[in-house]
């Protein structure tokens, strides 16, 4: 079971949001390949408005996410395609549906 998750939110540059659409969209290859990352979803919020939720069985599991490939090209990436740094929250998880 999932128990703590991280909610990030992505505010494009103009002119940047299809690349940064394309962007999150090859990010799944990286969460498949993090055994630590059961749950991982890229979001299109608004026209330039982007997110990333991804949820972790413990805080071990976050933290390693967190020190992974997404986090590191996603913040090599951020000052090209971002209008402001990531907003990066840690959050709980109160409850779940997860197809087993």
């Amino acid at each position: 079971m999932v128990r703590v998750a991280l909610l990030v939110r992505l505010q494009a540059k103009p002119g940047k949001e299809t690349e940064v659409a394309r962007f999150l969209e090859g990010g799944l290859a990286l969460a498949n390949q993090e055994v630590s990352t059961p749950i991982w979803f890229a979001l299109r919020l608004g026209p330039s408005t982007f997110g990333i939720f991804d949820a972790f069985a413990d805080e071990a599991g976050r933290k390693a996410h967190l020190a992974g490939q997404i986090a590191a090209a996603l913040m090599a990436k951020a000052p090209e395609l971002l209008a402001e740094p990531p907003q990066i929250e840690q959050v709980d998880v109160l409850a779940a549906k997860i197809p087993r």
